[in-house]
């Protein structure tokens, strides 16, 4: 075995004894850094310099992105800086009826350029957020995305890989966990992140319950959540800067997670959002079977919140984009910087960066 080879293979980055009982691998998803408008080589040198351990090539701007010959290069990539490489899709809950042939040819090519990059997963999700599912019940959707998951079963199997499904905004952990469960675990997992569920009223210490056993693939976001007289508000934050207590978080997924890689993922510059958590129509909409305890816990995490009190420019506000196009990209930056040293020195997350 050549010593490059040795670095790239999980014995030279096999977690390390820790008082925790894991030493996580960290990366980050480079979605965060979407407004720098880098090239996936720019994005593994940055994971490179920041010395660590892997990197989630998450809805790449890159010009070769659907090109096999560019998939070669980044498997390269991986393997010469032993960096673990992850990846996949977007969205795969069709619209209408006549998106869905497209929707598994989509998926399909996602399989396949997973594959060749050499990532063990696909990430996928069912929709933005409930406000773009199509018409008709959660239960519906679920045996919709069970269909498709189940058409594409074998190729991801012959492939040696895992459908990661995200929990993004459209449902809650327990629904996910059921679509998982429903689908069939020995293909489809969870891409476990920790900033979505405040969307659909949930803490994400539940989220971790729920989906950790089925985690292939563990990212952290953190939010700022607190009582609104419409209801509960959230805005993600840098990592550390939120309500979530990260301690107590990763300490309970190291109790129950699988052996995961663990990505950084603040996602920043983005306006509240106020959950009209005390709106009959929005439980009778979205959530009619929400359970009882899990808004609790919620409600618990928003009474000891409060605003996000730091200087910081936004993005979604209308004609901001652009316009401070500069600022955002040396707060994006600066935000990332501050979620990895969160990371690395108050949750003691990584592995190559100790060595120094």
């Amino acid at each position: 075995m050549t010593r490059r080879v040795f670095l790239s293979s999980p014995f030279a980055l096999a977690p390390l004894a820790s008082p925790a009982g894991r030493q996580w691998l960290l990366g980050i998803n480079t979605y965060c850094l979407r407004f720098q408008r880098w090239n996936d080589r720019r994005l593994f040198d940055y994971c490179s310099s920041h010395k660590l351990d892997a990197i989630f090539l998450q809805d790449s701007l890159d010009a070769g992105v659907m090109d096999p010959k560019h998939w070669a290069e980044v498997r390269a990539w991986s393997k010469d800086m032993g960096l673990h490489l992850e990846t996949g899709g977007g969205a795969i809950l069709p619209k209408t009826a006549a998106d869905y042939p497209n929707i598994i040819t989509i998926l399909r090519k996602n399989i396949e350029r997973a594959a060749a990059m050499g990532s063990p997963i696909v990430r996928a999700l069912l929709a933005s957020d409930r406000y773009s599912l199509p018409e008709g019940s959660v239960e519906r959707h679920i045996e919709t995305a069970v269909k498709i998951l189940r058409e594409v079963r074998s190729q991801v199997m012959d492939a040696g890989l895992k459908i990661g499904i995200e929990n993004h905004k459209e449902l809650q952990a327990w629904e996910t966990r059921q679509l998982i469960e429903t689908a069939g675990k020995e293909f489809v997992g969870s891409y476990l992140d920790t900033g979505n569920p405040v969307f659909v009223a949930e803490d994400p210490i539940t989220t971790v319950e729920e989906l950790g056993p089925y985690a292939v693939t563990f990212h952290l976001r953190d939010s700022v959540v607190y009582e609104h007289p419409d209801g509960i508000a959230v805005q993600w934050v840098p990592l550390g800067e939120g309500a979530v207590d990260f301690k107590a978080l990763v300490d309970r997924a190291s109790q129950i997670l699988p052996p995961v890689h663990i990505y950084c993922k603040p996602i920043t510059a983005r306006p509240p959002v106020v959950i009209p958590v005390y709106s009959t129509e929005f439980w009778n909409k979205w959530f009619p079977r929400a359970r009882s305890r899990d808004l609790a816990r919620f409600l618990a995490l928003a009474k000891r919140g409060r605003p996000y009190d730091k200087p910081h420019v936004m993005a979604d506000v209308a004609g901001a984009r652009e316009r401070y196009m500069e600022a955002l990209k040396v707060q994006q930056m600066d935000h990332m910087e501050r979620s990895l040293d969160y990371c690395k020195r108050v949750l003691d997350l990584g592995v190559r960066w100790r060595k120094s």
